[in-house]
């Protein structure tokens, strides 16, 4: 067992791990938070992802202890203060992006990653930054417009 101490969603926290747990299990598990989905286990289709220090990682295949001294986001830790939406959640509501909503908080994530280095992305530089993120029920037509939505509306802030 190992102790770990991170920021996830802005709170600090400790958790005794096993040293072979991945961030996955210990976000739904041990924190509670089941926006992040664990699906295939090999970090192949994005439903895991959430922010490390901004930066869109697959949970399912990082393990926990990995994450000592980090700070992680999830989907529930990007609203607002105030209990606002974040703009890129608007934006998938507003275009539609959200089908049976299993992968949404993936892509959602993916975006806001994106957002932070690139905020604003054309429809190829949002691909691309899609492309480890499946989803089943669309043709991601309408989450990459949601992407590039919010990051119109972001600029404009």
């Amino acid at each position: 067992m190992a102790v770990v101490n991170f920021k996830l969603n802005g709170k600090n926290v400790t958790c005794d791990v096993d040293g072979k747990e991945v961030l996955v299990d210990t976000i739904r598990n041990t924190f509670g938070l089941t926006g992040t989905k664990k699906s295939c286990g090999t970090g192949d289709c994005g439903s895991c992802t959430v922010l490390l220090n901004d930066k869109a990682i697959r949970s399912c295949t990082f393990l926990t202890c990995m994450a000592e001294g980090k700070e992680v986001t999830t989907i529930e830790g990007i609203e607002s203060t105030d209990g606002s939406l974040h703009p890129m959640q608007e934006a998938f509501m507003e275009t539609g992006a959200v089908q049976c909503g299993y992968c949404t908080p993936g892509m959602i994530l993916t975006g806001i990653a994106l957002l932070k280095v690139n905020p604003s992305p054309n429809l190829d530089e949002v691909r691309l930054a899609l492309s480890g993120n499946l989803c089943r029920c669309t043709g991601y037509k309408k989450i990459n417009e949601a992407i590039l939505l919010a990051a119109e509306r972001m600029q404009s802030q």
